[in-house]
Parts: structure tokens; sequence; C-alpha cells
């Protein structure tokens, strides 16, 4: 697939490699280092909310942004990881912050920090807060990268509310081998009298959020509890908490799943409640979220590749979790057609726990990998998790080709990996 050019600030973020020799390094030591030499401007943010969890956070991000966005709100957003340019990551006011905006922000961050050994994640967020504090914003929407208690994002003392997703099993390398573990490090964005909402969750991880907001003098909003969401069989929604019972569209984000993200989204504003939260924006808001590789339908160059009628769809989840909600999502909306699956992961990832219940709902599966996808897994081990079933794919443009084209319309899903996704989205045109 095609490279895009590389840029002045991707130059200055690759250079930023060299500051620190592991990749990942859970700590704020040197985050509050480098935000301390730079005047902190964590200190100087728009009322924030911080989102945590493994699956969904991104989609609540996006939720809690559109309903913002309808009220009238000038919105800050911070997400990783980018899908084809680091850019995506900021934006500012409602737009995505420019090359040269970034590209300034960039060299002053690392002139301030003086070489000082410091992550990549942790300067690139630094960068961000500096913008955030700089220009006007009414909210920022503030996304972990990796756990929460140890993130380079949890350096925001009093948030207006915060938000747990999903929690399930992943990078145990860094947050612990349990749910339980997993989630205390989750838990770690609940601050002292900040409301926090959170949505269904395993009974391990629940048990654990309950004990740390209680511990910490936080108003848990829990789904089941204090909130919830129910779908009607239109489409529909409605959302009720001991306030009032809200009617909501068809959501803006496809498959079962997104009811959960979108309840929270709400339920964390209505904790926060701020005067422009209204229910025409949280109606508006739900319907208009977008967000990309979360069961995107793709029309360019590789969806041409397929047969008049086909629909060609990407999903970024990797993990257990994304693999369930894969599969209620495909058993739901696309058990009318055969449904070819191309499944292309990080090497290390739980490919097998991903693979199991996608693997029923599969007319065909394939393994694939792009040759510009970061850390993909060998498409022979893809075979292998999936006990067989799969067969060796190539790239996702040679699986297109290589499908059976007979027997009427069907659907084909491009999943896995958010790498795999970017290469996709690029090789597609949609981005």
């Amino acid at each position: 697939m095609s490279e895009l050019p590389a840029s002045r600030s991707e130059a200055i973020i690759e250079r930023l490699h060299a500051l620190h020799p592991k990749l990942i390094d859970l700590s704020l030591g040197r985050m509050r280092r480098c935000l301390d030499a730079l005047g902190n401007p964590e200190r100087r943010l728009p009322p924030v909310v911080h989102v945590a969890g493994t699956n969904g956070k991104g989609s609540t991000c996006a939720f809690i942004r559109a309903i913002a966005e309808a009220a009238g709100q000038r919105v800050h957003v911070y997400t990783s990881p980018h899908l084809v340019r680091f850019h995506e990551r900021i934006r500012l006011a409602g737009e995505l912050v420019g090359e040269a905006a970034l590209t300034e922000a960039l060299e002053h961050v690392e002139r301030v920090n003086a070489g000082a050994p410091i992550t990549v994640f942790e300067v690139t967020t630094a960068v961000a807060f500096h913008l955030f504090a700089t220009v006007p914003a009414d909210l920022l929407v503030l996304e972990v990268g990796l756990g929460g208690r140890f993130d380079a994002t949890n350096v925001v003392d009093r948030p207006a509310a915060t938000a747990i997703t999903s929690v399930s099993m992943d990078h145990m390398e860094f947050l612990g081998d349990t749910l339980g573990r997993i989630a205390f490090e989750k838990a770690g964005i609940i601050k002292p009298g900040v409301p926090c909402a959170t949505g269904v969750q395993d009974d391990a991880a629940m048990e654990v959020i309950e004990g740390v907001a209680a511990e910490g003098g936080a108003t848990l909003r829990a789904r089941g509890r204090d909130w919830d969401v129910t779908r009607h069989s239109d489409g529909m929604l409605t959302y009720r908490d001991a306030a009032a019972d809200t009617l909501l569209p068809r959501l803006g984000l496809p498959g079962p799943h997104q009811a959960d993200n979108a309840g929270i989204a709400i339920a964390a504003l209505r904790a926060w409640n701020p005067p422009w939260l209204k229910e025409a924006a949280i109606r508006d808001g739900v319907a208009r979220a977008t967000w990309p590789a979360r069961m995107q339908r793709l029309a360019g160059r590789l969806a041409a590749l397929l047969p008049e009628g086909w629909e060609l769809w990407l999903d970024g989840g990797h993990n257990a979790g994304a693999g369930a909600a894969i599969a209620a999502h495909l058993a739901e909306n696309f058990a009318d057609r055969p449904v070819h699956v191309l499944v292309g992961m990080k090497g290390g990832k739980q490919s097998a726990e991903f693979l199991k219940p996608i693997i029923p709902h599969a007319t065909t599966l394939r393994a694939v990998r792009e040759p510009g996808q970061h850390l993909a897994m060998p498409l022979e081990a893809i075979v292998a998790a999936s006990g067989g079933v799969a067969q060796v794919g190539g790239t996702v443009e040679e699986a297109l080709r290589a499908l059976p084209k007979d027997g009427g319309a069907a659907r084909v899903l491009v999943c896995g990996s958010l790498y795999l996704a970017g290469e996709v989205l690029k090789g597609d045109g949609a981005i």
C-alpha cells in the first residue's frame, strides 16, 4: 500500500525516540518534570473528562465529543494510537492539529526538555497539554494511553469527571496478569470527589473499581445500578437514570456494544452536569458520533475490488473483549449473508481468544499481513491460533482478490489490529 510523505513533525517524533531506551515505561516522574519545565500547562486546561478502559475508550470519547459539540461547545480531544498520521491524536477546539502548530509545539517541548530522559508518549502528551492550554476550548476529552494509574495523561489533579469502559485482559506485561490487577491500574484515574461512570464489567473488575472509588471518596455511577441503557428492536435506545429517561436515536457508531459506550459517555456528562448539557444535545450527539476503524464501512479503492452489492468493513478490535463484541455484531447485523473475515494481528496478542468467538460467524477466515504493518504477527501463527480454520491470505488486497465471488452478495470484515486498520485506511483512500 502507498506510503504518505513524511512530515517535519514526524521527523521530530522519530528523533524523540532516542530520549529513552523503552517505548513504554509507566511512571509519572518524567512527565511531571517535563510539565514543570513547561510551566505546568496541565493546570491551565478547560474542564477534563478522563477516559480509561480496555475496549471502547475511543468510542466513548467520540460520543462525549459529539454530545458536547452538538451543544455548541469547543472541544479538545487527545486519543491514541493514530491510524495514519500522528495529527489524528490531537484535536484542537474541534479541528485536527495542523502541521505548523504541531511542529512548533514539538520543537518547543523538545527544547524545554533539553534532552532529559522521557518516553515518546510522555513527550507527545506534554506537547498536547501545551497546545490544549494555549488554544481556548470548553472541554478536553482525554483518553488514557495505557493503563491509567501511571499513564502520562494521569497528571490532571481534578477532572470534571472520569469514565472507565469495559476492562478485559490486554497488555498483561505492563498491567498485570489478572483482571483485578488490570482493573486496579485502570481505576487509577479515579480522583477524590470526582464522579466516575462505568459500564458493563466483569465482577472481578467491578469489585476493584468500586473499592478504589469508595476509598478515594469518588461517586461511582455504575450501569445497572445508577444508570442503564436499553436497546429497542427498531435500533433506538432508552437511557435512564434517577433524573430522567431519555429516548435516543440509532447510534452513529454501529454494533450492540456501542450502547454501553454511549451510556458511559452520557452518565459521565450527567454526573458532571455542565449547564450546556441538554437532552437535545445528547440525542443529536450520539447519532452524529464517528470514529474510524470502529466497524467502519469502506467505499474506496479496496472496496472497489469487490463485486457490486458486496460490502467491505473495518474494525480495529484486537483482544478477547473486542472479539466478543465483533461476534455479537456479526450475529445481530451480518447474519443475512456470507461474511468473509480477514484477520491480521500484532505479535504477542491474545490471538486465539480474539478469534474464538468470531470463527462460528465467518464463512471463510483468512490471515493477512501488510508490508507496513507494525509488529505484525506471522500469517502461520494466525492460522495456528485459529486452530487451522484460517487460510493464508497474504496482503489484504491479495485476500480480497482471492475470495470466492459466486453465491451472491457478501460482506468482508478486516479486523485484528489498529496497525492493520491504519494500513487498510491508507490503501482504501479513507484517510
